[in-house]
């Protein structure tokens, strides 16, 4: 039998027992026997049966906690205004928006015409939408509800208007795959049209004209590899390839810019990037390089128009003045000439470039410093450019970036800001006038007060003395109370990519019991510059995790929390970091929630044919061909250092849809923690039988996964009966 699932109540169900097949793998010439690897397969009836005895052993051991888990379901509903509309944006001759309704698991797109005599500010200035007043000209492009009916999991791919609004282009996954079928829209009839493209990457991009889209679509190994062509009203066969990469180091993107004049097709690594560019007027034409690939240089480009002239503004790491730009430069190009590049804004270490956008009158500048995101406007003069001017916010913490703002030529910017107790506010800026209009709060139901919750930033150290930020939130009365206090430590650490200040409504449900949330800034993310990533991948990976032990042990002896009440979190590439800690220092934690996790990275990244692994070579090094990596991780992966030990108890939850990180991973971990772990603590897998990497979808749906998971952690810090 694959497993010994047992019977009976909650208290003497029996866990499951994975057989173990002993499977070698030899690299370097080391040979590490795998017994549990046959749980790849999931169209085998027997791994689906182990899968769904996990399952069931996971529900008879959180039965208990099943009126909290409704009662937690509850609060989320009761604070969410389920019946609201988003804040239009403007887009050619209307406003367009999403709606959602009380019932409704999925949102619904719709558009309303603009006021064409309103002028200047005004033209720009959003109606304000009452979900209770029928809108005048409504119309509903897309009912995400109904493309989902009938299925078990539904998510939205491309949504992409024609720049006349005449056309909509979408796509949809009901698998959890993320293949998605692309359909078009006739918006002046509400009719489909005939083409229909499957397994596609989830983009769009419409051609100036309307007759042309351009779309992406992936290999073996879900890479997005090439871009095609397709004309409206033509069989999809006779679909033209317009670019292919071979490399699979190399993801590829298509899109367009601002302006509408040119489309891009953009290929990058985790650490070269190259664009390619035609006018949008054209095409049927051919794609010319932007800037030819050179390895280890990345570089975004955006069309303006600069005193008259077309130019490209490209971001980029090259070297300057013979010093890499770690943290990038900004340049300026002629658009016919793009290698004749003048630096505008240079190289600092303490300032990260990330962004920049391009209006007919202004820049928007998006870059990083002291751990937060920052945004500063740049006028475009008739000479050239005037003075910058950054944005400023008053709280300690918070997140701030541009929003959805399609036209090339208007007076305001749409800008989103938030932090860990501000709900999500939506702005327009003027810049003329230096003005920031609130446009919307999201609405927080049932009389929530900011003034009751406090936010800060600490600072722990890291065995090689480096400063580590962590966020903290809490309730006031919380953060006031004596002595150790429960705590959900979160973590992810990977990519570059920054947790920065987010309000959530679900998380209020965890700090009205009492607990406090942490976010630990770990090396390998990108909230302190490029060599803060750079300092946690490839061969100083393990930085990632001894940090987060780091930001555990000061929040410990700064009296904070203590380890029998602090859960590690963390999913994806977090699951790895929460992995690799409960290896590490399981004494510090009294949980450990996984999502998704990445917890057998080895295996993976020494398989090709796997989804991402060629590209992820960038981030982990190459396992196949060195073997100094290959020991490296070796030394860290979670599932070859389980150990006979006491565990902290833990939440694994996976899908068994995912083409990111495969279900085997968190399978596998589970069934060697369960033959080899020592000690008492509960050791559970979750496995949405029919969801991806994102999880299970709908909002509802969405709230009892939370409330799952928030109901345990509560239960393992002892606030359960709250």
């Amino acid at each position: 039998m694959a497993v010994d699932s047992g019977t009976g109540t909650s208290g003497d169900v029996m866990a499951p027992i994975a057989k173990r097949v002993p499977f070698e793998r030899t690299h370097h010439g080391d040979v590490f026997v795998d017994d549990y690897e046959w749980l790849r397969d999931k169209d085998d009836p027997e791994v689906v049966a182990y899968l769904e005895a996990e399952n069931a052993y996971t529900e008879a051991r959180t039965a208990h906690l099943a009126p909290l888990r409704a009662k937690i379901f509850d609060e989320i509903k009761s604070r969410t205004q389920e019946t609201d509309l988003s804040v239009p944006t403007r887009l050619g001759d209307y406003w367009y928006y999403s709606r959602s309704f009380e019932g409704k698991q999925y949102g619904v797109h719709c558009r309303c015409p603009i006021d064409a005599t309103a002028v200047g500010v005004d033209a720009w200035t959003p109606p304000r939408l009452d979900t209770a007043t029928e809108i005048p000209g409504e119309e509903v492009l897309l009912d995400s509800n109904e493309l989902a009916e009938g299925h078990d999991f539904f998510a939205l791919g491309a949504f992409s208007v024609s720049h006349d609004g005449t056309l909509l282009a979408y796509s949809v996954d009901t698998a959890g795959d993320e293949r998605y079928t692309l359909r078009f829209k006739d918006l002046r009839t509400g009719e489909l049209l005939g083409d229909e493209i499957p397994r596609t990457a989830p983009g769009a991009t419409w051609a100036q004209a309307g007759t042309h889209v351009f779309y992406q679509t992936v290999d073996e190994s879900w890479r997005p590899d090439t871009v095609w062509r397709h004309r409206l009203g033509t069989p999809t066969d006779e679909d033209v390839r317009v670019f292919h990469e071979p490399d699979e180091r190399y993801w590829v993107n298509v899109g367009s810019t601002r302006s509408e004049k040119y489309l891009m097709i953009w290929v990058g690594s985790k650490i070269t990037s190259e664009g390619r560019v035609l006018e949008s007027d054209n095409p049927e034409g051919e794609f010319r390089v932007l800037l030819p690939r050179r390895e280890g240089v990345e570089y975004s480009a955006e069309h303006a128009v600069v005193a008259g002239e077309d130019r490209f503004l490209i971001l980029h790491n090259d070297v300057v003045d013979g010093v890499k730009a770690q943290n990038f430069v900004l340049a300026e190009a002629p658009a016919d000439d793009p290698s004749n590049m003048t630096i505008l804004i240079g190289h600092r270490d303490d300032v990260r470039l990330e962004d920049v956008d391009a209006f007919a009158s202004q820049l928007v500048l998006g870059y990083r410093r002291e751990a937060l995101p920052r945004v500063a406007v740049w006028p475009l003069t008739e000479d050239g450019y005037g003075t910058l001017r950054e944005l400023e916010f008053d709280p300690e913490l918070y997140a701030v970036g541009l929003g959805r703002c399609p036209e090339w030529d208007q007076p305001t910017l749409r800008l989103g800001f938030t932090s860990f107790i501000t709900p999500t506010q939506v702005f327009d800026y003027v810049p003329a006038t230096d003005e920031l209009l609130l446009r919307k709060e999201q609405p927080v139901l049932g009389g929530y007060d900011p003034n009751d919750y406090v936010q800060q930033r600490v600072w722990a150290t890291a065995e090689d003395g480096t400063r580590l930020p962590i966020s903290l939130v809490a309730r006031r009365d919380t953060d006031r109370a004596a002595g150790p206090k429960p705590l959900l430590l979160y973590g992810y650490g990977s990519y570059e990519a920054s947790i920065d200040p987010a309000f959530s409504v679900s998380r209020l449900s965890l700090l009205d019991r009492g607990m406090v949330f942490a976010v630990a800034h770990v090396r390998g993310g990108g909230e302190m510059g490029r060599l803060w990533y750079e300092n946690g991948k490839t061969l100083t990976k393990k930085n990632t995790f001894t940090d987060f032990v780091s930001c555990a042990r000061h929040l410990i002896d700064t009296g904070v929390t203590a380890a029998d009440r602090m859960v590690a979190d963390g999913g994806s590439a977090g699951g790895l970091l929460v992995g690799a800690v409960a290896n590490m220092a399981p004494e510090l934690f009294a949980g450990v929630l996984a999502n998704v996790p990445f917890v057998d990275p080895l295996t993976s990244i020494l398989d090709p044919s796997l989804p991402l692994t060629v590209i992820e070579w960038d981030e982990w090094g190459n396992p196949l061909t060195d073997k100094d990596v290959y020991d490296y991780m070796k030394s860290y992966s979670p599932y070859e250092n389980v150990t006979a030990r006491a565990y902290p108890a833990i939440l694994a939850i996976t899908s068994i849809n995912d083409t990111r990180v495969l279900h085997v991973e968190p399978a596998k971990w589970m069934a060697k923690l369960r033959a080899i772990a020592t000690g008492n603590a509960p050791l559970l897998l979750k496995t949405e039988m029919s969801a991806g990497h994102g999880g299970v979808s709908g909002r509802y749906e969405k709230w009892k996964e939370v409330a799952f998971e928030y109901a345990w952690v509560l239960d393992i810090v002892g606030l359960g009966d709250r």
